[in-house]
């Protein structure tokens, strides 16, 4: 009796994934000139030259507060806003006198801190 030995080779054959590969994606946008700092100080000057625009948001209601000649305290904005502190205070320094370059002067009156928006070259 012959024995029939089949040589069968294991299926080993490579799956293909189901997933796509990943190809970087292309977009269809248009690379736009980066505003340089002069441009930066120009729109900054320009903005501290006129009033606050009026519209409902919350930094608007913020700088208009500050704009009033007695000034506001940081609870008058907290309470007006729900900001807390901490939020209040990064709004003066990064919003207020970085991106805006707005004198922002504060005062010690009655042992409350007031604060306001002065005009240029009037700061104590």
């Amino acid at each position: 009796m012959a024995t029939s030995k089949s040589k069968s080779k294991p299926a080993t054959t490579k799956r293909k994934s189901s997933r796509r590969a990943k190809r970087p994606a292309t977009r269809n946008i248009t690379h736009r000139a980066k505003p340089t700092a002069a441009s930066h100080v120009a729109s900054s000057k320009l903005a501290s030259l006129k009033s606050p625009v009026s519209s409902s948001s919350k930094q608007s209601a913020v700088l208009k507060m500050l704009y009033e000649p007695k000034g506001t305290t940081i609870g008058a904005i907290m309470k007006a806003t729900d900001w807390q502190q901490h939020s209040v205070r990064g709004f003066f320094a990064g919003v207020v006198k970085k991106k805006l370059d707005l004198n922002l002067v504060s005062e010690k009156v009655d042992g409350q801190r007031i604060y306001r928006i002065a005009k240029f070259g009037t700061a104590r």
